[in-house]
């Protein structure tokens, strides 16, 4: 199964990466740009076969490892 995490930081936290890729698209001209946020993407292969389990799985990874829950959020696809 393929499972897909999407992190980012939560909304109050100053992302400063977004903030700088904000103001590099305004100096290129897109002015309408604006509430920059960035994050990453884990792609993985995962062995489990039942869906509820694999899902279960990569919620934990999520809890413990993939994202720092005090200041990120995270969405879970696994297919």
């Amino acid at each position: 199964m393929k499972a897909k995490v999407h992190v980012f930081l939560k909304e109050g936290v100053l992302d400063v990466q977004g903030k700088a890729v904000e103001q590099a698209l305004h100096g290129l001209g897109w002015e309408g740009v604006g509430q920059v946020r960035v994050g990453k993407t884990i792609e993985f292969e995962l062995a489990e076969a039942n869906l509820e389990r694999a899902e279960a799985q990569v919620q934990a990874m999520c809890e413990k490892l993939l994202a720092n829950t005090v200041i990120e959020s995270y969405r879970v696809e696994v297919a």
